[in-house]
C-alpha cells in the first residue's frame, strides 16, 4: 500500500513537471527590490505548507553584479549557519525563511537565490525542491550637483560654443534638468543634451543665451537638488541704435529747433561691452568727424542751413557697428510743441482768472443789493412805529382833513428819506395818511415823523 502511494506521488510530480504546472509551496511577494543605501531591506518569503509536518533544508546565496557568488545562509528547521563575513549584516528569520539585510550598501546589489528542499513526514522519500530568485538594487540619495562651463570666460555671439556639465558625487539613477534664470530648458536647434541630460551644448551662442544657469539632480529616492548658479556672459551688439533729444520738434529723422537754441543729442544702442560712438557731419557730399562719445552739442546760430548728421556705434569686441542718420533744421516753432504747451497753460490761467472774477462780482452785487434794501425800507423804524401806536388809533377809521384839531396836537420831528422831493413840507394830514396805511416804500419826499403825545384829559394844556 505504501509503495502504491509513493508511486502515485512520483507520477504526480512527473505530470507537474511535464505540464509546467506545480503547486506553490513558497511565495515571494516582490521579486525586484529597490533599496536605499543605509536602510534595511527584507526579502520576504511566505511558506504554504505546515512546518510541523515537514523537514526543510535550504540556502540563501548572492550573486553580485561583478559575477562573484557567495552562500550567505544555510539552514534547516532546527539550525541556521550564517557565513562569518555576513553574520552582522544578515538576519535569517525563521520559520518563514525570510532574509533581512541590514544597512544596505552598493555591494548588496545583485541577484539573491533561495534553494529549498521540502520533505513531508508521511511521505518518505519524496523531496520537493523550490527555487526562487530575487533581484536587489541599491539607490543612493543624490548629493548636491556641481556645474561647470567650458569655456569659463565670456564668449562672443555667433562665434563661440558653450558646453555645460552637471555631476554628482553620490547618487544612482540620476536624472538632470537644466535651468536658465530659473526657467527650464528643452532641446532646440541650438540646445543639444546628452542622453542622461548631464551635459548641455549651446551652438552657437547668441545674445538671448546670456543669464544664470543651474542644474537640478534627482532620483527615485531623493528630491531634486539644485546646483549653484553660474553666469554666462555673452558679448553682443550693437543693436537698436537710436538718436534722441529732449529739445526741439522731431518728425521722423528730422529735428527742428528754434533759432539761437542750444541742443543736445544722445546716441544709444544695446551692446556688451558698451559701444564707442563717433558723430559725423555730412555737408556737400563731404563728411567730417565732429566729436566722439554718446553726446553731441549743437549751437543753432552756427547753422546757416539744414545739415545732416550721423551717429556711428562700434563694438570693439564683436567688431560690429551700426549707424543712425538725421537732419537738423533751424526754424521758428511757433506752431510746435512749445506753443501748444504755452497755449494750454494760458487757457488754463484764463479759465481760473475768469472764474475768480465772476465769484467776486456776484458777491459785490449781493452786498450792494442788501445795502440799498436796508437803507430804503428802514424795517426797524417802521416796526417800532407800528408797535408804539395806540390801539385806539390803530382801530380808528380813516379820515381826511382836520376833523378834530386836538388830534394833530403833539411834537414833530423832521426825518429825511432819500428820494425825489415833491414838496418842501408834509402837512398833518399827510402824517395822518402815513399812519393810516401808507407804506414807507410809497414815500418819495420829506415827511414828518410824529412822536405823538396827546393829553389824557381836556383840562391839560401846554401852558401848564
Amino acid at each position: 500500500m505504501e509503495a502504491t502511494g509513493r508511486t502515485a506521488l512520483y507520477i504526480c510530480s512527473v505530470l507537474f513537471i511535464l505540464t509546467d504546472v506545480s503547486p506553490e509551496f513558497i511565495h515571494i511577494p516582490t521579486l525586484v527590490h529597490h533599496g536605499i543605501e543605509g536602510n534595511s531591506l527584507l526579502l520576504s518569503v511566505e511558506t504554504r505548507f505546515p512546518l510541523d509536518e515537514v523537514e526543510i533544508q535550504g540556502t540563501w546565496s548572492h550573486t553580485r553584479l561583478s559575477g562573484t557568488r557567495a552562500t550567505l545562509v544555510t539552514f534547516t528547521k532546527e539550525a541556521t549557519i550564517t557565513d562569518m563575513m555576513y553574520r552582522n549584516h544578515l538576519l535569517f528569520r525563521e520559520p518563514n525563511v525570510s532574509l533581512l539585510i541590514r544597512k544596505l550598501n552598493r555591494d548588496d546589489e545583485g541577484n539573491y537565490q533561495l534553494n529549498l528542499n521540502i520533505e513531508f513526514h508521511n511521505k518518505t522519500g519524496l523531496v520537493i525542491k523550490e527555487e526562487r530568485n530575487v533581484h536587489v538594487t541599491v539607490d543612493v540619495p543624490v548629493s548636491t550637483p556641481i556645474i561647470k562651463k567650458d569655456p569659463s570666460y565670456a564668449v562672443v555671439e555667433d562665434k563661440a560654443n558653450v558646453t555645460w556639465t552637471c555631476s554628482v558625487e553620490k547618487g544612482t539613477r540620476v536624472v538632470f534638468q537644466w535651468l536658465r534664470d530659473n526657467i527650464a530648458l528643452g532641446p532646440s536647434d541650438r540646445y543639444h543634451f546628452s542622453q542622461d541630460s548631464s551635459s548641455l551644448l549651446i551652438s552657437p551662442v547668441r545674445k538671448e543665451d546670456k543669464g544664470t544657469y543651474s542644474c537640478v539632480a534627482s532620483n527615485p529616492v531623493s528630491q531634486g537638488r539644485y546646483s549653484r548658479a553660474v553666469e554666462l556672459n555673452v558679448y553682443y551688439g550693437p543693436y537698436n541704435l537710436e538718436v534722441n533729444s529732449g529739445q526741439g520738434l522731431r518728425t521722423g529723422e528730422v529735428f527742428t529747433i528754434n533759432p539761437g537754441e542750444l541742443v543736445f543729442f544722445e546716441c544709444q544702442a544695446d551692446s556688451n561691452p558698451p559701444n564707442s560712438y563717433v558723430w559725423i557731419s555730412k555737408s556737400r557730399n563731404a563728411t567730417q568727424v565732429i566729436t566722439e562719445g554718446p553726446r553731441l552739442e549743437v549751437r543753432s546760430y552756427r547753422l546757416a542751413q539744414a545739415e545732416e548728421y550721423l551717429c556711428r556705434a562700434f563694438n570693439n569686441v564683436t567688431q560690429k557697428q551700426d549707424e543712425a542718420q538725421f537732419t537738423l533744421v533751424v526754424a521758428s516753432l511757433g506752431t510746435g510743441k512749445e506753443k501748444h504747451i504755452q497755449g494750454g497753460s494760458s487757457v488754463s490761467l484764463l479759465l481760473t482768472t475768469g472764474f475768480a472774477i465772476t465769484v467776486c462780482s456776484l458777491f459785490f452785487i449781493g452786498c450792494m443789493l442788501l445795502f440799498f434794501l436796508r437803507r430804503t425800507c428802514h424795517p426797524k423804524r417802521v416796526l417800532m412805529g407800528i408797535y408804539n401806536r395806540p390801539l385806539s388809533e390803530q382801530k380808528r377809521p380813516h379820515r381826511s382833513g382836520h376833523e378834530d384839531a386836538t388830534e394833530d396836537f403833539g411834537i414833530y420831528e423832521f426825518v429825511s428819506i432819500p428820494g425825489k422831493m415833491e414838496s418842501a413840507q408834509a402837512s398833518c394830514r399827510s402824517l395822518a395818511r402815513l399812519e393810516s396805511g401808507y407804506s414807507v416804500q410809497d414815500m418819495h419826499t420829506t415827511i414828518y415823523d410824529v412822536i405823538r403825545h396827546v393829553p389824557e384829559t381836556p383840562s391839560h394844556s401846554l401852558l401848564k
